[in-house]
């Protein structure tokens, strides 16, 4: 069993219910109608929930984890099932639907063993979660967990307009207490006043209101202002202090009355709100100021007549929308002490889902109808259908549909709970036709009332000169939108001569090209020009155009012998001997003139331009070591030979080893040139022959790369002394271009490597044996092949040991040579079915012999 799979399910479902129960506490889908979702919110859930990897099977169980109900599931279910037929992304569920069911009972099966009942793990599902609130990382891991929930299933559920105006950590009404106080503001007991006078006299004074509502000013007394606004408490205070500071009255002193303390009053918020109760504010709140402290209306909550109640009287009603959508803040009125705040339930709320830019839950007005609702919403989108509106109204028994068109937007008034579903337009075209192919402007263009195909290709600028116009035809929709086709005369009907077509809806007019409708015209040329290649064939095109566009005749090329091959068209298939081709010689000069009647070539001709028999490129050997000259030598004829080039080195140097001269054929110029490829397959199929030679399943100590550079070397073995004694023998060959000739001194040691216990280089010796230097060697390893030992002399010729009856005949050492003895292979130990087999072949034939002699 695969217990790390079985684990990680059961943490993904534990945390998913321990996710989901906290979620569903803001978060409740158990009215939610999958009916009412269009195909587009169904993908956009689909979409979400497999960017954060969750399958089609989980994502059933995370919305019955919302609260979803069962047959909302279900439906659920048929309706993505439904989706991914249509959209061709049908995904194999069954394994991770039945792995997640297997490990649901599996975790069930193991909490009745323990004794778990229902409320048991409810419990302690509760106490995971108190844990993991205890814990920052996982509390943060269960944030995300929420928000990744919360993002799956945002088009189900939809947000009421104005909701997250007062749950935004980054925005906040509180206001700013540093600025200059208003004229506005309603004086009351708490508040301190700070007076200033300036001019002849100077004095500045803090004065408290008092409970009973009057401030003390020294040499002045008491003043009255509770209840004064400061503007008016100004104007008051500056008459009554008048009296003691004439110069008040003939404008010599200047008095200014500022806010000092701000008092706190008490508002008491009542109603549909998150947070309802009793708060203790800065008399310079208002209503927005106390909506934000409070959470703002839930979800039962009015956001249209939130009422300020002063002294058991409505001062103010105030509707957020105006500041949602226009950001004006009417009646947002100043509080005072005892203030009631009272958010009532909402009258009329509705739905606007699909093509709009703001879908949401919007509280509508009973003096508001569905042009206002649009508005609140944002508008329609682009691709919004708005010649009609579908709306989903309930009735006192059902529910009903109902098509609002255009005209009556500004009639209709929405009622309670109604949904309207704004789709989006049609993907067609109403007045479309297209024309392709060989016209001067291929595209798409309006279909106007009685456009005709010739006027169509008017205005498509024409024709092009390439136009093929025997035939065209029109792809055209039917009635029932099945597919037909028209054809037409192009030339006929620019002519004239027969009757202009009315084209319709989605015409699609093709109008072929004369290369469309056959194959590229080419012509090859190959051989001795200096571009060879396929080229575009043109009209009238000639054999001295081709040449000259491939560049002109190399060097070597033969003029006098071009051969053209033509393709047969009308060959008789029944005959055996019937052509396959048409070929034609032809004389061509250097300077590009044909010495015949000109030769006009045809699509598809392959033309081939011979090297000439009698141009040679200058070919070369080399000669190192111990000769006279050395150094590079050019081949003067064909059948020079290996003698010829040393007699032209100025012959052997006093100090030459002729036995160990060698030869190294490289293959010249052509073997450089050849493929990589083919090269490297060569000398692998020479390694495995060279493997085979040895014992089967011997290993070899040298490696794969020294074997592979062995025959790189490319040595043929030679015997030079015989060559200068007998020139134009068999052994003297003919030289070839690359060739390097090698004449070293005569050499003074023997190698010896392989399964010999010392390796090394050895002092030769004449009449030295082979096994002599092996044994200098240290003599065999235990598991040296010595059958298999060979020598390979400094020419590069091999020779290995041979048999005679017991005895090894090992080939004769010269200077310079290397023994090499490779290793005997690896023998397995024998098993015992083999034991048993031979065993029972022993005594089978022991009994066929007993029968035989009885």
């Amino acid at each position: 069993m695969n217990y790390k799979r079985i684990i990680a399910v059961c943490s993904f479902l534990i945390s998913m219910i321990i996710c989901g129960t906290a979620y569903a506490q803001n978060t409740n889908y158990a009215d939610a109608k999958v009916d009412d979702l269009t195909d587009a919110q169904i993908r956009q859930m689909m979409d979400r929930a497999e960017s954060i990897g969750y399958s089609d099977a989980q994502l059933e169980q995370l919305a019955a984890a919302q609260g979803m109900k069962a047959a909302e599931v279900l439906k659920l279910r048929q309706r993505v099932e439904k989706i991914r037929k249509q959209d061709g992304t049908s995904k194999d569920n069954s394994k991770t639907g039945s792995a997640s069911q297997n490990t649901r009972t599996t975790a069930v099966e193991q909490d009745r063993s323990r004794g778990y009942t229902g409320r048991d793990q409810q419990q302690d599902t509760t106490r995971r979660t108190n844990n993991q609130n205890l814990d920052p990382d996982k509390k943060a891991l269960e944030e995300e967990k929420k928000k990744e929930i919360e993002r799956i299933f945002e088009g189900i559920k939809p947000k009421i307009f104005g909701e997250d105006l007062f749950k935004k950590e980054n925005m906040t009404f509180e206001p700013n207490f540093r600025m200059a106080t208003p004229k506005s503001y309603v004086i009351g007991p708490d508040d301190e006043l700070l007076i200033d006078l300036t001019g002849d006299n100077e004095g500045e004074y803090k004065a408290k209101v008092s409970p009973d509502g009057n401030i003390r000013v020294e040499y002045v007394g008491l003043i009255a202002v509770s209840g004064l606004t400061i503007e008016n408490a100004t104007a008051k205070i500056k008459n009554i202090m008048s009296r003691t500071y004439p110069g008040l009255k003939n404008g010599r002193n200047d008095l200014s009355v500022t806010l000092g303390n701000i008092r706190s009053i008490k508002i008491i918020v009542v109603g549909e709100v998150v947070k309802p109760g009793t708060y203790t504010v800065p008399s310079l709140y208002t209503v927005f100021n106390v909506m934000d402290e409070s959470g703002g209306p839930n979800k039962n909550g009015s956001y249209r007549k939130i009422q300020v109640i002063r002294n058991n009287k409505i001062v103010s009603t105030l509707d957020i929308y105006d500041f949602l959508l226009n950001g004006i803040q009417k009646n947002n009125i100043g509080l005072r002490d005892q203030d009631v705040i009272n958010v009532p339930v909402y009258e009329s709320r509705v739905e606007m889902s699909g093509e709009v830019k703001r879908p949401a839950l919007f509280e509508v007005l009973s003096t508001e109808n569905f042009s206002d609702l649009v508005r609140f919403a944002g508008g329609f989108t682009n691709s919004a259908y708005s010649a009609q509106v579908k709306v989903l109204q309930n009735t006192g028994k059902e529910r009903k549909i109902t098509d609002v068109f255009a005209a009556d937007y500004s009639k209709f008034t929405p009622a309670n709970g109604d949904k309207y579903v704004i789709e989006p337009i049609l993907d067609r075209f109403e007045n479309r036709v297209e024309i392709t192919g060989a016209v001067f402007r291929p595209g798409q263009y309006e279909l106007d009332k009685g456009l005709t195909l010739k006027q169509l290709i008017t205005k498509a600028e024409g024709l092009t000169e390439d136009a093929f116009l025997n035939r065209a035809y029109i792809s055209r929709l039917n009635a029932d939108n099945s597919p037909a086709m028209l054809s037409f005369d192009v030339a006929k009907i620019i002519a004239g001569t027969e009757p202009d077509i009315i084209l319709q809806r989605e015409d699609k007019i093709t109008i072929s090209s004369i290369f469309d409708l056959r194959d590229e015209y080419k012509v090859t040329i190959q051989g001795e020009v200096r571009y060879p290649g396929t080229f575009e064939y043109a009209d009238n095109m000639n054999l001295e155009a081709l040449i000259q566009i491939a560049g002109g005749f190399k060097e070597g090329a033969t003029p006098s012998r071009i051969e053209i091959s033509r393709r047969i068209k009308n060959s008789d298939a029944t005959s055996a001997s019937a052509l396959t081709a048409e070929v034609f010689t032809v004389k061509v000069d250097q300077e590009l003139r044909i010495l015949q009647s000109g030769f006009v070539l045809k699509p598809f001709d392959i033309v081939s331009i011979r090297s000439s028999e009698t141009y040679q490129v200058q070919r070369q050997i080399k000669v190192e070591g111990e000769v006279l000259y050395p150094g590079t030598y050019t081949i003067t004829k064909k059948d020079e030979r290996i003698s010829d080039i040393i007699v032209r080195a100025g012959g052997l140097s006093p100090l030459a080893y002729a036995d160990g001269a060698s030869l190294k054929r490289t293959g010249g110029r052509a073997a450089k040139v050849a493929d990589s490829l083919e090269k490297a397959q060569e000398e692998r199929e020479k390694l495995v022959n060279l493997r085979r030679l040895k014992q089967s399943g011997a290993k070899d100590t040298t490696s794969i790369e020294q074997d592979i550079q062995i025959l790189r070397s490319d040595l043929v073995g030679i015997d030079l002394v015989r060559i200068l004694k007998k020139p134009l023998s068999r052994q003297d060959l003919i030289v070839e271009d690359g060739d390097v000739i090698r004449v070293p001194k005569e050499l003074q040691t023997v190698r010896v490597t392989g399964e010999v216990l010392k390796p090394n280089s050895i002092v030769y010796l004449k009449g030295k044996s082979f096994r002599n230097y092996i044994d200098g060697a240290g003599g065999f390893s235990y598991n040296a092949y010595k059958k298999g030992a060979n020598i390979v002399y400094s020419n590069g010729s091999v020779a290995a040991a041979k048999k005679f009856l017991f005895f090894n005949n090992y080939p004769q050492v010269k200077p310079g040579a290397e023994i090499f003895v490779p290793k005997r292979a690896e023998r397995e130990g024998m098993t015992t079915q083999a034991i048993v087999g031979i065993t029972t072949g022993i005594a089978s034939l022991a009994a066929i012999v007993l029968s035989l002699f009885r």
